[in-house]
């Protein structure tokens, strides 16, 4: 039913993401699916440009993409089934764009229970849900 599976991750916090790619590990095996794990970067902004390296940005990818392999290694889902990718920009922006790019079937994504700013401002999550053009399933932690 779900052959790819994109699951966005916040490496600033891999631990929240566990169940979400518990539950990807679990539907990729029993769909016989596909699995992509996702890191968005912020963008800099243009008034801390001077003071960061001129390389700041691609040094950001490289550390991301290392962290994100590990974090393929540990899932316990085959390597010929997972792969990884960083995108920069808006992070659900970036997760839905991803999600086209990859035709994914499902989106995986965990979410803090709702806190009194997020009933107002909205969170990720939520802009995800409302305007993800697959299914999207979101596990509380």
């Amino acid at each position: 039913m779900f052959k790819s599976i994109l699951v966005p991750i916040d490496l600033a916090d891999t631990d929240l993401a566990k169940p979400a790619i518990a539950t990807a590990a679990t539907l990729s095996q029993t769909w016989s699916g596909v699995v992509r794990l996702l890191n968005v970067l912020p963008m800099t902004p243009v008034m801390l440009a001077e003071y960061v390296p001129a390389d700041f940005d691609e040094q950001q990818r490289q550390t991301s993409e290392e962290a994100l392999a590990i974090v393929a290694r540990e899932s316990g889902i085959e390597p010929s089934r997972i792969s990884s990718v960083v995108r920069q920009g808006g992070i659900y922006h970036e997760i839905l764009e991803e999600a086209v790019h990859m035709k994914a079937e499902l989106i995986v994504m965990t979410s803090h229970r709702p806190a009194m700013r997020t009933y107002f401002l909205g969170s990720n999550a939520g802009h995800v849900v409302r305007y993800a053009k697959c299914s999207v399933l979101v596990v509380r932690h």
